[in-house]
């Protein structure tokens, strides 16, 4: 009985809560509750983590390098698509790079925005495919907590973002900033993948970590500017912590890694060594 009241009256709050939802997104893909997004992330942790390994323990790596080629390229041209529309979706045609709040209107360009967050979003899940290809090949030592919980975090809070609160300055720089990161990393994976005849052209990989630390920088700089600003009516003042809190953790771990990479010079692994980081 006693579970019975808890259970109502959970759903009882969940139904209070979703009402203030974003009623432009009703109806959108995977925007119906946050359950089949925490599903799919439950999965895919269970895969990489325990299901796949034990699938490919006795098998031979398989050889993926067209797939990831062609994987590698696509998720290049996605993060090139997504970035000229946060650019055309207030980034370049308004926003002040301080206190820009979310428009609710159904303007075109606030329309627009809701389907670039919603698309960056969906991006995450096609990002899951990192890790899975990892297992596959059978690199499991690659398979690390943070690199785990980096890809299952980021399209799990971006839920409640999207639904919430779609579109912002505020809300939107840190996804600007990622996707332009990503046109540069994936584009070196996808070099990498195409064989070593081709690693000559990757003389720039030694500037990975310095452009995700800078990332980091700039995103922590850039929302952390909420708590000095005197008025701003941001909607859902939590996100803005929860970037914040993102962004700090991520430039204190990449602090450390290139203290101990570039200042101490300790032996790291092989994508390490190089400079990258699959975890972004």
């Amino acid at each position: 009985m006693a579970f019975s009241n808890l259970t109502s009256k959970a759903m009882l709050l969940y139904d209070e809560w979703i009402k203030d939802a974003d009623p432009r997104l009703e109806g959108w893909p995977l925007m119906s509750s946050p359950f089949p997004t925490t599903f799919i992330i439950g999965s895919y942790v269970y895969f990489v983590t325990s299901l796949g390994p034990k699938l490919m323990e006795n098998k031979k790596p398989f050889e993926l390098r067209q797939i990831m080629t062609f994987y590698n390229f696509s998720v290049v041209a996605l993060s090139l698509y997504m970035t000229y529309e946060f650019l055309m979706s207030g980034w370049a045609t308004g926003y002040s790079f301080r206190c820009d709040i979310v428009d609710y209107s159904r303007s075109p360009t606030a329309l627009r925005m809701v389907r670039t967050c919603w698309l960056y979003f969906f991006s995450k899940f096609i990002e899951l495919l990192d890790t899975i290809f990892f297992v596959l090949r059978k690199k499991n030592n690659q398979v690390t907590f943070l690199h785990v919980f980096h890809h299952s975090i980021m399209p799990w809070t971006w839920w409640f973002g999207v639904k919430f609160a779609a579109g912002s300055g505020l809300g939107t720089f840190h996804a600007l900033l990622n996707c332009i990161v990503h046109v540069v990393m994936y584009t070196y994976y996808g070099i990498c993948s195409l064989g070593p005849a081709y690693h000559k052209y990757l003389w720039w990989k030694k500037y990975m970590t310095t452009i995700q630390l800078v990332q980091f920088i700039m995103i922590t700089v850039h929302i952390g500017q909420i708590y000095i600003m005197d008025d701003c009516p941001y909607q859902y003042p939590i996100f803005m912590f929860i970037i914040w809190l993102y962004g700090s953790m991520f430039l204190v771990l990449f602090l450390h890694f290139w203290y101990h990479a570039y200042t101490k010079g300790q032996r790291l692994p092989k994508m390490a060594r190089n400079g990258i980081s699959k975890d972004q």
